[in-house]
């Protein structure tokens, strides 16, 4: 399954200088009702994600106090877009089976 989905970029505020991007909580109940055959450790799903010219491998994971799931954003795919905490970016997740 792909999604074209628009979020806001943000920084976790703790150690190190991790950046997510939460996930509409509307495809949290799907993703949840899916996620048994593709779960792996915490609840992880592996997905591919495009935003802008990047395209990579990662895991989106549950967040319980948000009852949503985060997508983790690295370093270079912030820096080759151009991209910095409360940027709102349009973005694909495609679930990996």
């Amino acid at each position: 399954m792909k999604y074209a989905l628009k979020g806001k970029l943000w920084e976790y505020n703790g150690k190190g200088a991790w950046h997510f991007i939460t996930l509409p909580s509307e495809l949290t109940d799907e993703l949840k009702a899916q996620r048994d055959p593709m779960s792996r450790g915490f609840g992880s799903i592996k997905v591919q994600v495009k935003i802008g010219s990047s395209l990579w491998p990662t895991s989106i994971f549950p967040d319980s106090r948000l009852n949503a799931f985060l997508l983790p954003v690295k370093k270079d795919v912030r820096t080759t877009n151009n991209l910095t905490a409360g940027d709102s970016i349009n973005y694909e997740i495609e679930l990996v089976l």
